[in-house]
């Protein structure tokens, strides 16, 4: 059972003066159990919310008392019965706590419309909340269990600015004619300024418009140095300034901050070693080609929404899939306590839940769920220290025991092969090592590997590689360089297809001047 449901029929809604039903779900308390601060909870749908119920009977309601948390069900189905107000509650609830967790959520296609019944397709929530939470930066990270290979040797850190960009631009599309973009100055007094006066000469343009805010970018820069300095990881900004002038702000106050507060200290931690003692700016082409090289990990990249979208997809690939990589929302409260969502940075995983509902065998990994739901409960615990030590040593054991499931075979199928548990049974392996666990009235101790023990699963073992890799064409691809036909790779071979696929690791020296290379290309590509 999920525990005790309250629902409070709240808010005079527009229509008519319809009111309406937002649930809010407190589970059930009792005995000695962890009184857990209050946090926001967000639901999804499909398997991911399929497996966090799991968890949540199975793994959360045996050892805290919920009855503080507020829980929204930001399903399509909730929002469109509440008109949407169930996400501005959420979105409410959140800025008043500061703690959030967030189920992977839908945004509904056309088809998933119609099958769903909606009176029509809800955007988004994303954009609410990032308002909502005055959204500084998304924080992305690769997640390492002790014992098992991934991708990245160490952990890899990345800024997304939460604002800006793409992302909220205005659009139309226009045929032949003129465009004059102008700005009207909040002083009525002042004159308007023009921004851009073009021809467009086709039939048909798409016109776009978008601003990119620098006013929070000295929060950004402190949370990500901050994070970086803690971790021992390398920092750098990315943007692609010689050629999108408008950007050069950006690295402008990121450097400003970095130089005036955080310099030394890198410095003194022997951490700008290999980048002249300097901040360094990478150009985003460079960026992509570094993170395929990086593997050994260490380092940090702070760079703008788009470019951090797009970036982070990169380094999930490089570190085995989205479920190994963390997606946490900052913000900051009017007081300056910062705001915290957490969330896995993948889907709700359609194609499993759909298989679930015909009755078939699933095998769903929640790591980047819990790693989420971790991190939530912690920052709840440190903005409400009350029984901050109870609720650190769950979290630590629920960790740990998770980690072991993976290094003992015990796993979901992704890692662990065809001898990998289901869902359900994974969620009951962990529960019974937690529950030991939490009954040796221990504090939990954090696993280290011998240097010669770590695990590395094949990658074909992921749904990626089944669904989506064409295993003839793979073929092809490794007979073209395995010249000899020995069907394996020598190592001039090797040598002959890093440098053909432009992948080959680099001296420092090389390095810079790659660098430089792009930078001319890009200058030179530059619009006068």
């Amino acid at each position: 059972m999920l525990g005790a449901l309250r629902s409070a029929a709240r808010y005079g809604g527009g229509g008519g003066g319809r009111s309406s039903l937002v649930w809010v779900r407190a589970f059930a308390a009792s005995g000695n159990k962890i009184v857990a601060p209050s946090m926001t909870y967000i639901s999804g749908e499909e398997m991911s919310w399929y497996t966090m119920k799991l968890i949540r009977e199975k793994w959360v309601e045996p050892f805290i008392d919920t009855k503080h948390w507020e829980y929204y069900d930001l399903s399509c189905k909730s929002r469109d019965n509440t008109k949407d107000q169930v996400l501005h509650d959420a979105v409410a609830s959140g800025a008043r706590i500061g703690a959030i967790f967030k189920e992977p959520t839908i945004t509904p296609t056309a088809d998933q419309v119609k099958e769903l019944g909606l009176s029509k397709p809800w955007g988004s929530p994303n954009g609410a909340m990032r308002r909502g939470w005055n959204g500084i930066t998304i924080s992305r990270d690769t997640i390492h269990i002790p014992g098992v290979k991934l991708g990245f040797d160490k952990p890899v850190f990345f800024e997304r600015h939460a604002v800006g960009g793409e992302y909220g631009a205005g659009w139309k599309s226009v045929g032949k004619g003129r465009v004059l973009t102008t700005f009207f100055p909040e002083d009525v007094k002042e004159k308007p300024q023009i921004i851009d006066g073009r021809e467009v000469q086709d039939n048909e343009t798409a016109v776009v418009v978008y601003d990119n805010p620098l006013d929070n970018v000295e929060d950004l820069a402190h949370i990500f140095f901050g994070r970086c300095l803690e971790a021992g990881i390398v920092p750098y900004v990315v943007t692609k300034k010689t050629v999108f002038k408008w950007q050069e702000g950006f690295w402008q106050k990121m450097k400003k901050v970095f130089d005036a507060e955080y310099k030394e200290k890198f410095q003194a931690a022997g951490l700008l070693k290999n980048t002249g003692g300097e901040l360094q700016h990478l150009i985003s082409d460079a960026a992509t080609m570094q993170i395929i090289r990086w593997t050994g990990g260490g380092f940090g990249m702070a760079c703008h929404n788009y470019d951090g979208d797009m970036l982070t997809d990169e380094v999930a690939q490089v570190h085995r899939s989205p479920g190994f990589i963390t997606s946490n929302l900052i913000g900051k409260s009017d007081d300056g306590t910062l705001i915290k969502e957490f969330e896995a940075s993948h889907g709700t995983v359609a194609d499993l839940y759909h298989a679930h509902l015909r009755g078939e065998e699933t095998s769903m990994n929640p790591l980047g769920m819990v790693v989420a739901l971790l991190g939530a409960m912690e920052h709840a615990a440190t903005l409400q220290p009350a029984h901050k030590d109870d609720v650190f040593r769950w979290t630590g054991h629920v960790r740990e025991a998770v980690y072991a499931a993976f290094r003992d075979g015990r796993g979901t199928r992704d890692l662990c092969g065809p001898e990998g548990l289901t869902t359900e049974k994974f969620v009951d392996s962990v529960a019974a090592d937690l529950t030991q666990r939490m009954q040796s009235g221990e504090c939990p101790s954090v696993y280290t590997p011998p240097v010669t023990e770590a695990v590395v699963p094949s990658r074909k073992l992921s749904w990626e590689y089944a669904d989506k890799v064409d295993e003839e064409a793979m073929k092809k691809f490794f007979d073209k360089y395995d010249v000899d036909r020995s069907g394996e790779i020598t190592f001039d071979e090797f040598v002959d297809m890093t440098l053909e696929l432009g992948i080959a690791p680099l001296k420092k020296e090389g390095t810079v001047l790659k660098e430089k290379m792009v930078e001319a290309k890009a200058s030179i590509e530059a619009p006068a």
